[in-house]
C-alpha cells in the first residue's frame, strides 16, 4: 500500500528521503540496524580519511546504486512508504553536490593543482590534524591545532625570507598563498550548498512536501540513453512496488511486514449437515472469496464511532527465501505480469500448493497507519488437507521508521570554559562549514568523477540484504504504546471476520458448522490475550 503523494501518510517516506541531505558522519547510520537487518560502513584506508563520505552522501549514493543500476538485484516491497520518492531526493541531493563539486574541482585545478607542493603541504598538515583530533587524549587531540599554527608561521616565515631568487621565488609564493585563497574561495561555495541541503532536510521532516528535481530522469530527445535508462529503472522499481509476491524468512518473517507476532489457527472436520445428503463441492477459493467480501466490509459499524479505517486488501503470494538469504528473485512466466501473477494464476496456487514445496497463498488486510510509521498486516490463509479445513490468521507489524531519520537539523555547537572562571561553561555556535570540512570536501571534488577509486580511498556503505527501504531501518511497534494496542485490537475484528464468513459459506454448502462455531468461540476468546510473541520462533 502506497500512500498518494503530499499526503499525511508520507511521514516515513519524508524521514528516509530527508537522509539523503544530512551531514552527520556515516557511522551515525548504524545506531538505526534493527535486530534482524544491518548495514555496513567500509572504512576506506586509514591513511585517507580526507576522503571519507558523510551520511548524507553515502546514503543517496549507496541507495541510488542499489535501487537503480542496471542487472541490480531485486527489491523488497517498502509498505506504507514511496520508495521512488526517496530515490528521487537521492538523486537531487547528488545534483546538489555534483554542482558544488564541479565548483571545487575547479578551484582545486586553478589554486591546488597549479601550485601542487603547496597543496600538498597543506593538505598533510590537514590530514595529521584530523587524525590527531580523532586521538581520545585530549593533550594528544590538541597537539594538531599546535601544527596547524606552527604551519602557518612556518609560512609566513617563508614568505619575507625566501631562500631563492628568480621565478621559482614566484612560484614558491604562489604555492604558500593560492591553496590558502583557494580554501577562502571553496568555503563559500561550501557553505552555500550545506545551507541548501540543511533547508531541504528541515523542510521534509517538517511536511511541507518539498519536491525533489531530477532533470535527468526526463529523455529530452532519443539519443539520451542514460536518462531512458533511468526512467526505466524508476518504473521497474515502482513495478516492484506494486507486486503481489513478498518472501517469507524464517524467524526475520515476511521481508517488508515485520515479524509475525500473532498466529490464530480454526481447523475441524469436514461433516454434512444431513446424514443422508452430501456437501455440496467447493475449493479453497470459494473460501477466500467469502472472506475477501467480508474483510471489505470492515469499515462499517453499527456504533456512531469513526472507528476502523478501510483496509487494503490484496492476494499475497508468499515464497520462502530462507534465514539467511541475502537476495530474493521475483517470477517470471506467462502467469506474471509486471512482477505480479494474474488472476488465474492466484487462484491455482490457492487451491492446488497446500502441501510441500512451493509457493503459498494468503488473503492479506494490511492499514497503514500513524501517518505511514506504523503498518498492520493480517494474513489469511486456507488449506484443506484430507477431510480437515483449517483456517489460519497471522498478525504482522511493521513498526515506526527509527528515530534518527526523524531528527531535524540543529545548529552546531560547543560547550567550552569560560576564560576567566574555568568552573563556569558556555555554549559557542560554531560555523556550519569547518575548516576540515572545507579541506575534506575540496579533496574529494576531484576524485568524485572517479567512485570506485573514491569508495576504495574513503569508505562507502553497503545496504542490509535482501534490501527494502522500509523493513531495513524500521523499530518494533511494541515500545510504543498506542502502536501496540492498535496491532493487538486489530487482530480480534478481523479474527471474528474471518470465522463469520466461513461458517456462513460452509453453511451455504451443506457442512455442519456446530465444531467450527465452538471453535470459533474459543479462538475468538484466545485472541483477546494481549501479549504479542515471536510467532516465527518455534522453540522446538
Amino acid at each position: 500500500m502506497v500512500p498518494a503523494a503530499g499526503g499525511e501518510g508520507q511521514k516515513a517516506t519524508f524521514a528516509l528521503a530527508s537522509a539523503a541531505y544530512r551531514d552527520d558522519p556515516v557511522e551515525k547510520i548504524l545506531d538505526a540496524d534493527n535486530e534482524w537487518h544491518r548495514s555496513t560502513v567500509n572504512p576506506g584506508r586509514s591513511w585517507a580519511r580526507i576522503f571519507r563520505p558523510n551520511l548524507g552522501e553515502a546514503f543517496s549514493r549507496a541507495v541510488v546504486d542499489r535501487l537503480l543500476t542496471p542487472g541490480r538485484k531485486p527489491v523488497v516491497q517498502s509498505f506504507g512508504m514511496d520508495p521512488q520518492t526517496v530515490v528521487e531526493h537521492c538523486l537531487a541531493a547528488n545534483g546538489l553536490r555534483r554542482t558544488r563539486d564541479i565548483r571545487l574541482t575547479a578551484v582545486m585545478l586553478l589554486c591546488g593543482v597549479l601550485f601542487l607542493p603547496g597543496l600538498l603541504a597543506w593538505l598533510l598538515v590537514f590530514t595529521i590534524r584530523a587524525t590527531l583530533a580523532k586521538v581520545e587524549n585530549r593533550r594528544t587531540s590538541g597537539m594538531g591545532n599546535v601544527l596547524l599554527t606552527a604551519f602557518g608561521l612556518l609560512a609566513v616565515v617563508f614568505l619575507v625570507q625566501m631562500p631563492f631568487g628568480g621565478i621559482w621565488a614566484w612560484y614558491s609564493r604562489g604555492a604558500v598563498i593560492a591553496p590558502v585563497i583557494g580554501w577562502v574561495v571553496a568555503k563559500r561555495i561550501c557553505e552555500g550548498t550545506a545551507r541548501d541541503l540543511r533547508d531541504r532536510w528541515a523542510s521534509l521532516l517538517s511536511g511541507s512536501s518539498i519536491g525533489a528535481k531530477v532533470p535527468e530522469a526526463v529523455p529530452s530527445n532519443p539519443g539520451e540513453t542514460a536518462a531512458e535508462q533511468l526512467r526505466q529503472s524508476l518504473t521497474r522499481l515502482g513495478a516492484e512496488q506494486r507486486s503481489n509476491v513478498v518472501f517469507y524468512a524464517g524467524p526475520k518473517g515476511i521481508l517488508g511486514m515485520g515479524t509475525r507476532w500473532g498466529s490464530w489457527q480454526l481447523a475441524e472436520d469436514l461433516e454434512p449437515a444431513e446424514e443422508d445428503k452430501e456437501i455440496y463441492a467447493f475449493r479453497s477459493w470459494d473460501v477466500v472469496r467469502a472472506i475477501h467480501a467480508k474483510l471489505s466490509l470492515m469499515d462499517r459499524t453499527p456504533v456512531p464511532t469513526e472507528g476502523i479505517s478501510k483496509p487494503s486488501i490484496e492476494h499475497w503470494i508468499v515464497s520462502p527465501v530462507g534465514e539467511g538469504a541475502d537476495a530474493v528473485a521475483r517470477p517470471e512466466g506467462s502467469d506474471v505480469d509486471g512482477f505480479r501473477y494474474k488472476s488465474h494464476a492466484i487462484q491455482q496456487i490457492c487451491n492446488r500448493q497446500q502441501f510441500g514445496s512451493g509457493d503459498r497463498h494468503y488473503l492479506g488486510v494490511q492499514w497503514v497507519t500513524w501517518e505511514g510509521q506504523l503498518v498492520l498486516s493480517m494474513l489469511i490463509t486456507v488449506t484443506v488437507l484430507y477431510q480437515t479445513l483449517r483456517i489460519e490468521v497471522t498478525g504482522h507489524a511493521l513498526g515506526p521508521v527509527h528515530g534518527l531519520f526523524n531528527s531535524k537539523p540543529a545548529a552546531k555547537e560547543k560547550t567550552v570554559e569560560k576564560a576567566f572562571k574555568p568552573w563556569e561553561k558556555r555554549t559557542v555556535t560554531l560555523p556550519l562549514v569547518d575548516s576540515d570540512e572545507v579541506v575534506r570536501l575540496a579533496a574529494r571534488a576531484p576524485m568524485t568523477w572517479f567512485p570506485k577509486q573514491l569508495n576504495w580511498l574513503g569508505g562507502s556503505l553497503t545496504l542490509p540484504e535482501p534490501f527494502g527501504l522500509r523493513h531495513a531501518w524500521a523499530e518494533q511497534p511494541w515500545r510504543h504504546r498506542f502502536m501496540a494496542d492498535d496491532a493487538m485490537r486489530v487482530a480480534t475484528p478481523v479474527l471474528r471476520a474471518v470465522h463469520q464468513a466461513v461458517i456462513g459459506m460452509l453453511r451455504e454448502h451443506g457442512v455442519n458448522t456446530e465444531k467450527f462455531g465452538a471453535r470459533s468461540s474459543v479462538v475468538s476468546g484466545a485472541v483477546q490475550d494481549p501479549t504479542p510473541r515471536k510467532a516465527d520462533t518455534y522453540d522446538a
